[in-house]
């Protein structure tokens, strides 16, 4: 991104700016991070709490009402994004254009969320009522709290749109410090219903919607007095058809990653049997963990790249891409050594060792899957989602083949070989939309098979093995250099200007840089 000098970095025309521009990127990173690590946390600390409380069956019950809910909020639209997106776009304009944008999303959100609460009415209480199988103690509280499964339906979809609406400001502390909290409330005001007045579904789900009405009511002032303060309150009819078609590409994107998410899950079940799916899926789920960074990266990106000119596009997506590539791979090649080891101790030695397979494969899948966001975001950034549902539409049938031919010939392993080289796929198509280039190709190959002979490696020995803690270190060490190497030269600078970096800098005689010249 930078020319190195004797003495410091010089810029090129106009890396000032792109600097602060990194430099915001960053912090905003930082937020997301921030928000999506400690609910995580959060849950691991509550789920065995639940349990105890509400016990395994009623807990089942909320967790199929939340997964239906979840479904049931593809009603917004992709209005969450569409409203970030165009509300990044007129970062310049008048506070009247933005303000005519958000109330346009709020809405036609108002209108998706009430047709997505009905019917999901309708749905739950066919489902619940007939469909299913749950002791008949149970049926009268979860039949009485469908009404209040399809008030959540527009309070999710609401919630996404004043979000959207948020992050296209690049207010990320605020929507993230919201979400914290509503998300505590969320876990933590149910616990307390049950702890107080017992584990009544109805109850249960009073206490997690006002956790989220509350988040509403925040978000709601927040945006009002960023968008609608002082500003005309009328519905401008052409800001409809541009939130409702960008907004449909991207929710058409959501549902088409959600089948090709599943769709291994189902072809297991059906060839090989429920026990394979647990064997596969456990793993599937701790790797999925690696994409926390480069989501709050994308996120971050997001609105700095709608708001920004093709070249800054280029320039800020090249960074972003050069950071992921150099600071994950050490981190994913950890993973890779240390899930057999984990998934033994975690579910035993049985199901354990059979998933540490699937594990490693899978990480590797996902740390590729992580690269491919830069491209993602950046087509959509660039107004055209579509191509994005269109590449994911073009790969289902080849998968499906492909999932169906190695689950006969190889079993989950085989599996988890055809996800990873879909995540590949995805890297590749994406890049070559974005810019008719397989954007940093030898890195990524360099990398994979520096991952793929640590997951052999790892195979070979326990951890109680010399030979495994000799080949981990020695891979580590690879990864270190060729990640530093790899890091952008405005980040090295940072990082040497810290403590520890002028440390380390005057061990190994580097010349601390002195920062951009004016």
């Amino acid at each position: 991104m930078t020319l190195r000098a004797k003495r410091g970095f010089v810029p090129r025309r106009g890396a000032h700016h792109l600097g602060a521009a990194e430099l915001s990127v960053g912090r905003n990173t930082t937020y997301n991070l921030v928000g999506a690590v400690l609910p995580v946390i959060l849950s691991l600390v509550t789920v065995p709490i639940y349990l105890k409380l509400v016990g395994p069956e009623r807990y089942g019950v909320l967790a199929i009402a939340w997964l239906l809910l979840g479904y049931f909020g593809y009603f917004d639209l992709g209005l969450g994004r569409s409203t970030a997106f165009r509300i990044a776009s007129l970062r310049d304009a008048t506070p009247a254009a933005r303000a005519d944008t958000f109330w346009a999303a709020l809405a036609l959100n108002v209108v998706m969320g009430a047709v997505g609460g009905l019917l999901l009415w309708a749905a739950a209480s066919y489902f619940f009522g007939h469909a299913f199988k749950m002791s008949q103690v149970l049926r009268p509280e979860i039949l009485a709290s469908v009404p209040l499964l399809a008030l959540a339906v527009p309070i999710a979809t609401l919630t996404g749109t004043l979000t959207g609406a948020m992050q296209g400001r690049e207010k990320f502390l605020e929507t993230n410090t919201v979400s914290l909290i509503s998300t505590t409330l969320f876990q933590i005001l149910p616990l307390g219903v049950a702890f107080w007045s017992g584990p009544n579904i109805f109850y249960l789900l009073i206490a997690a919607i006002s956790a989220r009405l509350a988040a509403i009511l925040v978000l709601g002032y927040r945006c009002y007095v960023e968008f609608a303060r002082g500003q005309p309150r009328r519905l401008n009819r052409a800001e409809v058809p541009p939130l409702l078609k960008y907004g449909g590409w991207v929710n058409l994107t959501s549902l088409c990653g959600q089948v090709l998410v599943m769709f291994d899950r189902f072809a297991i079940g059906a060839v090989l049997g429920a026990a394979a799916v647990t064997i596969y899926t456990v793993p599937l789920q701790l790797a999925q963990r690696v994409q926390i960074l480069p989501g709050a990266v994308t996120n971050a990106l997001f609105p700095r790249l709608s708001a920004s000119k093709a070249e800054a596009q280029k320039d800020l997506g090249d960074m972003a891409s050069r950071t992921l590539l150099a600071i994950m791979g050490l981190p994913v090649l950890g993973a890779i050594f240390l899930i057999e080891p984990f998934l033994r101790l975690w579910i035993g030695d049985e199901i354990g060792g059979q998933s540490a397979q699937v594990g490693r494969i899978v990480l590797i899948g996902y740390w590729i899957n992580s690269l491919a966001f830069i491209g993602f975001v950046r087509l959509q950034t660039a107004g055209r989602p579509d191509l994005v549902t269109k590449a994911m539409l073009a790969e289902m049938p080849v998968y499906a083949v492909l999932l169906y031919l190695a689950l006969q010939h190889f079993g989950f392993v085989g599996c988890a070989i055809v996800f990873a080289a879909r995540c590949f796929a995805d890297y590749l198509i994406l890049n070559w939309l974005v810019d008719r280039t397989i954007a940093r190709r030898w890195s990524l190959l360099f990398s994979t098979f520096l991952l793929s002979l640590g997951a052999w490696l790892a195979s070979l020995w326990q951890i109680t093995d010399w030979r495994w803690w000799l080949s981990a270190a020695a891979l580590g060490l690879v990864f270190l250099i060729y990640g530093w190497l790899t890091l952008p030269d405005m980040i090295k600078a940072t990082a040497l200007a810290t403590a520890p970096g002028r440390l380390v800098a005057k061990i190994l005689k580097f010349e601390t840089p002195t920062g951009p010249r004016s």
